[in-house]
């Protein structure tokens, strides 16, 4: 498997491609911008977008789908059943195969209310429920609260060297954010 991120500066948002070792299908997490960049990225390395994942509906976490779809005959996956006109196949909390990748789908409230986390072996995509050296931002205590007890539960549970690639800044680990998150985030 390879990974690649690609930085939009529209929104400030990572977007991240996932292939095999020798081009073929491929997905795309959160496209939010579709560049000459990201094009080039795909194309150099022989791969063709088929599967769109979007780990919550904010536009500058889906904003490039429309134009990925002119290019590319690929099927777009989300909590909902459509992005703003965008059809979209619904996911619930399990595992799904995407050609030769399992993918584990987890649901991770308080941010959004169609906040997703993808696991991909050791590497969770997060979205915005979680960044390096923070929490996600949610429109109310409950939703806050929602968001730090759903943390806890469903990924500070997993192996503490899971690698977490967040909607916006670097990557970091588990252990690292949990860390951070029990001194700092938990007593705000």
């Amino acid at each position: 498997m390879k990974l690649f991120n690609h930085f939009a500066a529209v929104g400030f948002s990572n977007t991240y491609l996932v292939g095999g070792d020798s081009g073929g299908e491929a997905l795309l997490i959160d496209p939010g911008v579709m560049d000459v960049s990201l094009l080039e990225l795909i194309e150099k390395n022989s791969y063709y977008i088929r599967y769109i994942l979007i780990t919550h509906s904010h536009w500058n976490h889906f904003g490039g789908v429309n134009t990925l779809l002119k290019i590319y005959d690929a099927q777009v996956y989300s909590a909902r059943n459509n992005l703003e006109e965008i059809p979209s196949m619904e996911l619930k909390e399990g595992t799904y195969k995407f050609s030769s990748m399992e993918i584990e789908v987890i649901p991770i409230l308080g941010h959004s209310d169609d906040s997703l986390v993808f696991r991909i072996g050791n590497f969770f995509f997060t979205g915005d429920v979680l960044s390096a050296g923070r929490t996600g931002t949610a429109p109310d205590k409950i939703s806050r609260d929602t968001l730090f007890l759903e943390l806890e539960e469903k990924l500070f549970t997993r192996d503490p060297h899971g690698i977490l690639l967040p909607g916006h800044g670097p990557p970091t680990t588990i252990k690292a954010e949990t860390q951070l998150y029990q001194k700092y985030e938990k007593h705000r």
